[in-house]
């Protein structure tokens, strides 16, 4: 009877997505007062019932209700708690769930903390946040139930969950890059209502950018989770690896970057309005795309979920319908998204639009590269191709490696314009230096010249340097260096250990592709291997039994300069419900560099394969995106964002017409004025 009450409240979830998605539109359209004030109960009561939804599934797995199609195939009486709790998304139906569920959160956060917003502005926000779980909910009525029944004779045990997401990793992955994912339709409804309500001013900006900018740091985070769960749960020593299942979110981060970017000049310049909208509907679209291609059964991989072609169809539908009605309402609002100021060739804006370009190209070229093997398939009949990182890595590192030139120029430049002089006189110094360390440093530290090492440490340096000239010329006529910290936005400094972060990902990435070294090899007990400064000694295993799984554990002892430095224990695990094989690494992480071992298999002379390898810098991959995450949070808490009033772009004109700087009034000085 438990589970008929969890499709019961999500019957009415649906229902009440259908109100909220209708009459709240319709009062901020018509005026009427009442139905405008239905939008915030009705979310909170969609949240609720969703919530209820949830619990139910979750309780399900936890007594191990077998009778429930959706638990008998992702768990098992023996699977550990947290498992059979974090099962919930472990699977198509239940992740459906969570995502829809992640997305009533999002709903609830705009209604509660948007009491400084115009109600009927709210009301279309809430509407048309309605209308897309109306989208969700209805799909998983029709299509996707989590709680159908095995009934009359249910199993009496459950089938597993998948041996790779009995991890840590799978607990704190899933739902940071859904609240990421999810987060970007707030600000694609924020970008439908204000074409609604033609109001296509700074306000609409001012009121998207935190929305905008949490949404970025938790897919930054999700993102890097599943890059670092990777890392130490797949074996193969690599952090990123162009899966299509994975390109998705990098494409939506892509976009995600491009208009938290766009949005700044909107709000700062009243630029780009046209702009800043098409790139919030890109990057919701691409939060669908994402799940077509996950759950449309075009993929079979450990990402995937769905393999019924039904799910893709409607997926695929729900996904033309609101974009291609998006982009209708864009087409008709396009008169009111004129620019009203303009800008010189050389500003702030050009630099801005610039990375924007080159951020909207490489979305679009990962994008053809995860689609095209599909697309071939279908038409050639079913003949397979791949698309690999060769192609990914040829198109994306150039343009990132452009990007972080334009990188320093946007953020030193003043809006509106700037002086080549003025440029060659706070960047010239940063570029002399930045050349000369990247040379001096690889030499210094390795003894040999590499030139990709160089042009690496040339480009993450001239982002380091640009930040540390960009902070001096800002805070430079203050009376001490403390107060003029203390007098920079938060958002500023938001956007500066971001930009740090970035540089950090790019060291990371590239010096850890470029140093990293590997040996597979066959060891027997009491054997040595040697790689780089390290002696690695096997020692030999011994069986190990879990509460699901029997196995190996290995020992292995790290000398370095024959120096005791610490024991490893990779191990090699058979999951005895499902018998699927599993490989746990053993990692010594460090700042500078990790140890990794991945065991193999056994041979019938008792030796053993691994793979054993050496990662300098890997570290910096995800340090860099905690820090950008984090930069991304600190600009939320601009109180700025938080003011009843903004600025008119009469004012803000008036204030940015001296540019920013020592010579202009800097962004924390502007103040509010009513419209």
């Amino acid at each position: 009877m438990v589970p008929e009450l969890g499709q019961l409240t999500l019957i009415l979830s649906f229902c009440l997505c259908v109100i909220l998605g209708t009459l709240p539109l319709i009062g901020a359209g018509t005026g009427n007062r009442l139905w405008i004030g239905l939008a915030r109960p009705l979310t909170a009561g969609v949240f609720v019932f969703l919530t209820m939804s949830l619990v139910i599934l979750g309780y399900s797995f936890v007594i191990d209700d077998f009778s429930v199609s959706f638990v008998a195939q992702h768990s098992n009486s023996l699977l550990p708690i947290q498992y059979k709790i974090t099962a919930v998304w472990g699977g198509h139906e239940g992740s459906f769930l969570f995502w829809t569920w992640m997305l009533s959160g999002w709903m609830l956060s705009v209604a509660i903390f948007s009491k400084a917003m115009p109600d009927d502005f709210v009301a279309r926000v809430l509407g048309v946040m309605g209308l897309i779980g109306a989208g969700y909910t209805l799909f998983m009525i029709m299509t996707s139930n989590p709680f159908d029944r095995i009934l009359p004779l249910s199993p009496p045990d459950g089938a597993d969950l998948n041996s790779a997401l009995q991890d840590f990793g799978f607990i704190i992955h899933p739902p940071s890059l859904y609240m990421g994912y999810v987060g970007f339709s707030v600000v694609f409804a924020f970008a439908i209502a204000a074409l609604l309500s033609g109001r296509l001013d700074s306000a609409w900006a001012r009121w998207s950018r935190p929305w905008a900018n949490a949404a970025w740091a938790i897919l930054t985070i999700g993102i890097a989770l599943g890059s670092w769960w990777a890392y130490y749960e797949l074996g193969w020593g690599g952090w990123w690896a162009w899966d299509p299942v994975e390109n998705p979110p990098m494409i939506n981060w892509l976009l995600g970057t491009a208009l938290i970017h766009s949005l700044a000049a909107t709000e700062k310049r009243g630029v780009f309005k046209s702009w800043t909208v098409l790139l919030a509907i890109m990057a919701f679209a691409a939060s669908l795309l994402g799940t077509f291609i996950t759950r449309s059964g075009l993929l079979t991989s450990v990402h995937a979920f769905a393999s019924d072609p039904t799910r893709g169809i409607y997926i695929l539908g729900f996904l033309g319908l609101v974009v291609g009605g998006s982009l209708l309402l864009f087409a008709l609002r396009a008169p009111l998204m004129k620019s009203e100021f303009g800008f010189a060739a050389i500003s702030r804006e050009v630099f801005l639009l610039a990375n924007n370009i080159i951020l909207v190209v490489a979305s679009a070229a990962i994008l053809l590269g995860t689609l095209y093997p599909m697309v071939y398939q279908a038409v050639s009949g079913g003949e397979l191709i791949s698309v690999g990182p060769p192609y990914f890595n040829m198109i994306f590192v150039p343009l990132m490696a452009i990007l972080v030139l334009f990188l320093a120029l946007g953020s030193i430049s003043r809006w509106k314009k700037t002086s080549v002089q003025y440029l060659r006189k706070q960047l010239g110094i940063v570029a002399i230096a930045s050349v000369l360390l990247g040379v001096v440093l690889p030499l210094v530290v390795t003894f040999e010249f590499n030139f990709g090492a160089s042009i690496a440490i040339m480009l993450g340096l001239w982002i380091i340097l640009g930040i540390v000239q960009d902070i001096r010329i800002k805070i430079s006529n203050k009376a001490s260096t403390l107060s003029g910290l203390k007098s920079l936005a938060t958002s500023y400094i938001g956007m500066q250990i971001a930009h740090f972060g970035f540089a950090m990902i790019m060291l990371g990435a590239s010096l850890t592709s470029i140093y990293s070294v590997e040996k597979s090899v066959l060891l027997s007990a009491g054997e040595t291997v040697d790689l780089g400064a390290y002696d690695f000694v096997f020692q030999g295993t011994e069986p190990i039994q879990g509460p699901n799984f029997v196995g190996d554990l290995a020992t292995f002892q790290v000398m370095k300069n024959d120096q005791y430095q610490r024991d490893l224990h990779p191990e090699k695990r058979i999951y005895t419900q499902s018998g699927s094989p599993s490989t746990e690494m053993a990692i010594d992480a460090g700042f500078w560099r990790d140890l990794f071992i991945t065991l193999g298999e056994p041979r019938e002379s008792g030796a053993w394969s691994m793979t054993i390898y050496i990662k300098p810098f890997v570290r910096w991959v995800w340090l860099g995106a905690i820090l950008m995450a984090l930069g991304g949070v600190v600009a939320v808490t601009d109180k700025r964002y938080r003011r009843l009033k903004v600025r008119t772009l009469a004012g803000e004109a008036a204030e940015q017409a001296g540019g920013s700087g020592p010579s202009g009034q800097s962004e924390e000085g502007l103040r509010p004025v009513s419209n």
